[in-house]
Protein backbone atom coordinates (compact mmCIF):
# COMPACT_ATOMS: atom_id res chain seq x y z
CA UNK A 1 0.00 0.00 0.00
CA UNK A 2 0.65 3.74 -0.33
CA UNK A 3 0.41 7.21 -0.37
CA UNK A 4 0.98 9.76 -3.17
CA UNK A 5 1.56 13.36 -3.23
CA UNK A 6 -0.11 14.71 -5.75
CA UNK A 7 -1.55 17.96 -7.78
CA UNK A 8 -5.21 18.53 -7.13
CA UNK A 9 -7.23 18.90 -10.17
CA UNK A 10 -4.78 16.19 -12.26
CA UNK A 11 -5.22 12.65 -13.68
CA UNK A 12 -5.29 10.36 -11.31
CA UNK A 13 -2.55 7.21 -11.01
CA UNK A 14 -4.57 3.94 -11.33
CA UNK A 15 -3.68 2.34 -7.69
CA UNK A 16 -4.05 6.09 -6.17
CA UNK A 17 -7.11 5.15 -3.95
CA UNK A 18 -9.02 8.36 -1.88
CA UNK A 19 -7.77 11.32 -2.55
CA UNK A 20 -7.67 13.95 0.13
CA UNK A 21 -7.32 17.69 -0.64
CA UNK A 22 -5.06 19.58 2.10
CA UNK A 23 -5.82 22.90 1.13
CA UNK A 24 -7.54 25.87 2.84
CA UNK A 25 -10.10 26.25 0.43
CA UNK A 26 -12.23 24.68 -1.70
CA UNK A 27 -11.76 24.83 -5.69
CA UNK A 28 -13.35 27.96 -6.91
CA UNK A 29 -16.35 27.77 -10.00
CA UNK A 30 -15.83 23.90 -9.11
CA UNK A 31 -19.67 22.44 -7.97
CA UNK A 32 -19.32 20.46 -4.92
CA UNK A 33 -20.53 17.29 -6.44
CA UNK A 34 -17.68 17.45 -9.13
CA UNK A 35 -14.76 17.31 -6.91
CA UNK A 36 -13.79 13.91 -7.32
CA UNK A 37 -15.10 13.91 -10.99
CA UNK A 38 -12.67 16.71 -11.82
CA UNK A 39 -9.87 14.95 -9.76
CA UNK A 40 -9.91 17.14 -7.24
CA UNK A 41 -10.39 15.37 -4.04
CA UNK A 42 -12.33 12.77 -2.47
CA UNK A 43 -12.41 14.28 0.74
CA UNK A 44 -11.42 18.07 2.20
CA UNK A 45 -8.95 17.91 4.77
CA UNK A 46 -7.83 21.10 6.23
CA UNK A 47 -6.60 19.94 9.14
CA UNK A 48 -3.00 19.74 6.98
CA UNK A 49 -3.82 22.88 5.62
CA UNK A 50 -1.16 25.91 6.34
CA UNK A 51 -3.15 28.81 7.74
CA UNK A 52 -4.23 31.27 6.11
CA UNK A 53 -1.42 33.58 7.05
CA UNK A 54 1.11 31.18 5.96
CA UNK A 55 -0.54 30.68 2.74
CA UNK A 56 -0.07 33.91 2.05
CA UNK A 57 3.64 33.94 2.94
CA UNK A 58 4.32 30.78 0.68
CA UNK A 59 2.92 32.28 -2.13
CA UNK A 60 5.09 35.72 -1.06
CA UNK A 61 7.75 33.26 -0.97
CA UNK A 62 10.15 34.63 -3.58
CA UNK A 63 13.55 33.56 -2.14
CA UNK A 64 15.22 30.21 -0.90
CA UNK A 65 15.30 31.76 2.83
CA UNK A 66 12.17 33.05 1.93
CA UNK A 67 10.86 29.93 1.52
CA UNK A 68 12.60 28.29 4.30
CA UNK A 69 10.96 30.40 6.24
CA UNK A 70 7.67 29.52 5.51
CA UNK A 71 8.71 25.81 5.58
CA UNK A 72 9.92 26.22 9.34
CA UNK A 73 6.49 28.15 10.04
CA UNK A 74 4.27 25.25 8.50
CA UNK A 75 6.38 22.39 10.44
CA UNK A 76 5.49 24.36 13.62
CA UNK A 77 1.97 25.00 13.00
CA UNK A 78 1.84 20.95 12.06
CA UNK A 79 3.02 20.35 15.65
CA UNK A 80 -0.37 21.74 16.98
CA UNK A 81 -3.69 20.81 17.76
CA UNK A 82 -5.34 18.05 15.45
CA UNK A 83 -2.47 17.64 13.19
CA UNK A 84 0.11 15.48 14.87
CA UNK A 85 -2.86 13.17 15.03
CA UNK A 86 -3.82 13.06 11.60
CA UNK A 87 -0.02 13.02 10.16
CA UNK A 88 0.46 10.08 12.22
CA UNK A 89 -3.20 8.45 10.85
CA UNK A 90 -2.06 8.88 7.45
CA UNK A 91 1.64 7.49 7.97
CA UNK A 92 0.04 3.97 9.68
CA UNK A 93 -2.81 4.33 7.08
CA UNK A 94 -0.27 4.45 4.20
CA UNK A 95 0.91 0.94 5.04
CA UNK A 96 -2.51 -0.32 4.72
CA UNK A 97 -4.59 1.12 2.07
CA UNK A 98 -4.07 3.67 -1.04
CA UNK A 99 -3.81 7.07 -0.60
CA UNK A 100 -3.23 10.25 -2.39
CA UNK A 101 -2.63 14.05 -0.44
CA UNK A 102 -2.68 16.96 -2.39
CA UNK A 103 -2.83 20.85 -3.15
CA UNK A 104 -3.68 23.19 -6.51
CA UNK A 105 -0.22 24.54 -6.90
CA UNK A 106 1.82 23.77 -9.51
CA UNK A 107 5.55 24.08 -8.78
CA UNK A 108 5.75 21.44 -6.12
CA UNK A 109 8.84 22.48 -4.90
CA UNK A 110 7.03 25.72 -4.03
CA UNK A 111 3.67 24.00 -2.18
CA UNK A 112 3.01 22.59 1.39
CA UNK A 113 2.89 19.66 -0.25
CA UNK A 114 6.64 18.91 -0.16
CA UNK A 115 6.61 19.79 3.34
CA UNK A 116 4.04 17.84 4.32
CA UNK A 117 5.57 14.65 2.32
CA UNK A 118 8.65 15.26 4.25
CA UNK A 119 6.51 15.13 7.43
CA UNK A 120 4.32 12.22 6.72
CA UNK A 121 7.93 10.11 5.41
CA UNK A 122 9.71 11.32 8.98
CA UNK A 123 6.68 9.63 10.27
CA UNK A 124 7.35 6.04 8.65
CA UNK A 125 5.04 6.94 5.72
CA UNK A 126 5.09 4.54 2.57
CA UNK A 127 5.44 7.12 0.21
CA UNK A 128 5.73 6.77 -4.00
CA UNK A 129 6.37 9.37 -6.12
Amino acid sequence: MSLRIVRLGTPRHPDEGLRLGTVRRPPRGVARADFARLDFYDLWFPTLAPSAELVKQAQGADTPAQWAAFARAYRKEMTKGEAPHALDLLAALSHRTQLAVGCYCADAARCHRSVLAELLAERGADIVA
